[in-house]
């Protein structure tokens, strides 16, 4: 029962400090990003474990982790306000292409990964020729291209 406790406890405990750490985190990782991603695992799993590595306890925190998870999506499914709480929202960080400061600090994205996007996805030059840039809820960034006029 300790393990199912432990899992329980590592898997909301890493899921509040990823929502604390925000959505960029992940989305485009650092050669940083991922060694610190190979420590926070082997933390975790050393919680996790505690003193049993028998494949029972392996299989029991396994299982653990993933009935949470499903857990988590049929709450989502069933009650859409738990994905706002677990995901958040879509973030709107421009608009009639004038970047909004206090959601891109918030969020932690600079024009520079705005503009990255809107070349990548849309072809655009200049920060005028977009409408909306969104930040998504996993991170990546949308962006709907003001209309051209031909």
């Amino acid at each position: 029962m300790s393990s199912v406790l432990h899992a329980a406890a590592v898997y909301f405990i890493l899921w509040g400090c990823l929502r604390i750490a925000g959505r960029r985190t992940l989305s485009q990782m650092t050669n940083f990003d991922l060694i610190l991603l190979l420590f926070i695992s082997e933390s975790a799993q050393n919680g996790l474990m505690g003193n049993d590595y028998s494949l029972t306890n392996s299989l029991l925190v396994i299982v653990t982790l993933i009935g949470i998870n499903v857990g988590t999506s049929l709450l989502e499914r069933r009650w859409p306000r738990v994905g706002r709480v677990v995901n958040g929202l879509p973030l709107i960080i421009v608009a009639d292409g004038r970047p909004i400061a206090e959601r891109m600090l918030k969020s932690r994205v600079d024009e520079i990964a705005v503009m990255a996007a809107a070349r990548e996805l849309q072809g655009l030059e200049r920060m005028d020729q977009i409408q909306y840039a969104v930040l998504e809820r996993n991170g990546t960034i949308s962006i709907i291209p003001k209309a051209r006029i031909p």
